[in-house]
């Protein structure tokens, strides 16, 4: 009898154990989705006022990076007050785990978002988020170089169907008026660098950091980089200004809202599921960023935009994980 006790408890772990790992691939999705849906409501932002007419080609798009960024770690800060984990800012931020998440912050807040929204400006939100999808391939090149780790051959193979991905995506521009579409991916590119070299450099801090701490001080850090240095150098301080008189910021407030979601979701579906499939469901936002595209922008699907973001996300699931080992849910 008490074997079939020991028995019965053993298949309700079990199941628990499935159940918890089914909810963390749905928390991956999520991650995914709300950071897709994040790149197309930032770009309806930037076709706005007061980020249209007279502003230049560079302090629009960098001033509503430091708005999204700013609203994003407001929204983490209430999520983080009303979760009593408000008092771990002052406390993680005088320890080196959180400092290299500020480190980290630079690249993923200044460099990448910067280059990120003006990507968006430049080439459009689906294309720009197809080619960011690519930041593990940086990231895997990143720590080959920096931490000497070595890269497999299924990597090496995800890296370079991301290249195909990235060219497929950049063969015909968009209908419509981007004049800069080319210039644009470039800075798209320069975003996976930068979320690229964030990931390595986060690796440390976020595991010694309690995750929606260490994202509420990445964004934090982001906004207050952008507020002192980088909006006044690009002179978007009046722009950044102006955008709370206007409807645009019902949109970045969104947006931040959005980003803010799909970085707790990530980090909940890494908790639940593992690093591996949290991440090959994550970067489905390329895909997920021509579906809203279409869905809310009467975005015009070519061929060579939804290969191209296929090939980048089937590319960046190699690199992150053995495609076998995604749906064999375990204990992680």
């Amino acid at each position: 009898m008490s074997n079939l006790s020991a028995g019965n408890l053993q298949e309700l772990q079990t199941s628990k154990e499935l159940s918890h790992a089914k909810t963390g691939l749905i928390w991956g999705v999520i991650s995914g989705a709300t950071w897709g849906l994040d790149g197309v409501i930032l770009g309806m932002a930037l076709a706005m006022a007061p980020f249209t007419g007279g502003a230049t080609l560079y302090a629009a798009p960098i001033a509503g990076a430091g708005l999204h960024d700013g609203f994003a770690g407001f929204w983490l800060f209430l999520y983080n007050l009303f979760t009593g984990r408000w008092r771990e800012y002052i406390r993680t931020l005088k320890t080196k785990p959180g400092l290299i998440v500020c480190l980290g912050a630079l690249f993923g807040g200044p460099i990448a978002m910067s280059g990120y929204l003006l990507g968006i400006n430049m080439a459009g939100a689906s294309y720009a988020l197809s080619i960011t999808a690519m930041y593990p391939a940086v990231g895997a090149i990143l720590a080959f170089f920096i931490l000497k780790e070595r890269i497999r051959p299924r990597v090496w193979l995800g890296i370079f169907l991301c290249v195909i991905g990235a060219v497929t995506v950049s063969y015909v521009p968009p209908e419509g008026d981007f004049p800069y579409f080319y210039l644009g991916l470039g800075l798209s590119l320069l975003a996976t660098f930068g979320w690229g070299a964030e990931g390595v450099l986060s690796a440390f801090g976020m595991d010694m950091v309690d995750p929606a701490v260490a994202i509420g001080i990445r964004e934090g850090s982001s906004f207050v980089v952008y507020f002192v240095a980088i909006i006044p150098a690009v002179a978007g301080m009046a722009i950044f200004w102006e955008a709370f008189l206007a409807n645009a910021i019902l949109y970045i407030a969104l947006a931040g809202f959005l980003g803010g979601l799909s970085y707790l979701a990530w980090y909940r579906a890494i908790n639940m599921t593992g690093v591996a499939r949290a991440m090959a469901f994550n970067i489905s936002y390329a895909l997920w960023a021509v579906f809203f595209g279409w869905l809310l922008t009467g975005l015009q699907i070519t061929p060579t935009l939804l290969g191209g973001a296929a090939i980048i996300t089937v590319g960046t699931i190699l690199v992150t994980a053995n495609p076998k080992e995604l749906l064999k849910l375990r204990n992680n």
